[in-house]
């Protein structure tokens, strides 16, 4: 059970199909951003994310044809987080971008998340990839 407060019930977040694996999020106010900037938008949610799990806020497919995303590239809702989820959004365009209330922007997957106890040791086991970083496994 996901427990919300929301500003009016037309910002209560949706899942569009029953094979969607996100709510999506509503904007709650008109806001206009310009070329390489970004900006705060409310969404007039504020949720109790059970212990356990964590909410994670990316774009909507369609949301990058319009030339945004999140400045962070995506958030995280921690369970014991309370206020409002707010969306820092990034107009990557050319042009000055205009949202509207009720915009389905973002949207909030909820995931499990493991937290396991750390244990400093002087060295790790060996693996075959070792320390290969970027792209060293193509």
């Amino acid at each position: 059970m996901l427990n919300i407060v929301v500003n009016e019930e037309k910002l209560t977040p949706t899942i569009g199909t029953l094979g969607s694996a996100g709510y999506d999020l509503y904007l709650s106010y008109d806001a206009s951003i310009t070329p390489g900037t970004s900006r705060m938008i409310g969404t007039g949610v504020k949720v109790a994310i059970p212990l356990g799990y964590a909410g994670i806020i990316s774009p909507r497919s369609s949301t990058g044809k319009l030339g945004l995303g999140l400045a962070n590239t995506m958030g995280w809702i921690d369970s014991d987080y309370r206020g409002e989820i707010m969306l820092n959004v990034k107009n990557t365009g050319t042009s000055t971008a205009m949202l509207y209330k009720y915009d389905r922007l973002f949207q909030m997957i909820v995931v499990p998340v493991v937290t396991l106890p750390i244990n400093i040791v002087t060295t790790l086991d060996e693996t075959e990839r070792g320390e290969g970083g970027f792209g060293s496994t193509s």
